[in-house]
């Protein structure tokens, strides 16, 4: 069922190849234009990655309150006589604590991420020049230019 399909797929991907073949430019430029938006969506990403970093670390703060509120309170039972209610409080300590540790693991599996991304974006910038085109993407342009030049002198004369 699927295999016209296939083969037109796999026509077209020929055909695809043999035009970039035939005009490097515009292979150069499809480059470039995949390039550009693998650098866009991995900034994307980026702020997500810091985004959800800052909610892990504020949650983390709020449960690190929590702990401290409930070990006070456990500590309090514990004065007081109240030795079952200090125990299920001190249970719950430990719950919290526990939580505590996978939100840290997240945290860091988080700046994993974050660094995997951060060494793709640096990886695809030193790829290009400082001012933003390296010699291949400018003579890409140049070729580009030349050939629209020539379209345009064939359709006025």
């Amino acid at each position: 069922m699927g295999s016209w399909f296939d083969d037109l797929e796999a026509r077209l991907n020929q055909q695809l190849e043999a035009f970039l073949q035939a005009n490097p430019a515009q292979q150069t430029r499809l480059e470039q234009q995949e390039a550009q938006e693998r650098q866009e969506q991995l900034g994307r990403t980026r702020l997500q990655l810091q985004q959800q970093a800052q909610q892990q670390r504020q949650a983390l703060l709020e449960l690190a309150g929590e702990i401290r509120q409930w070990q006070q309170r456990s500590t309090k039972a514990r004065e007081a006589g109240a030795t079952s209610l200090a125990s299920r409080a001190e249970a719950h300590v430990a719950q919290l604590m526990l939580q505590g540790r996978q939100r840290w693991q997240q945290l860091a599996e988080l700046g994993a991420r974050f660094a995997r991304v951060e060494a793709e974006l640096e990886q695809l910038g030193s790829t290009r020049k400082p001012g933003g085109r390296d010699l291949e993407s400018e003579w890409a342009a140049f070729e580009a230019e030349q050939d629209l030049e020539r379209l345009r002198r064939r359709q006025q004369g």
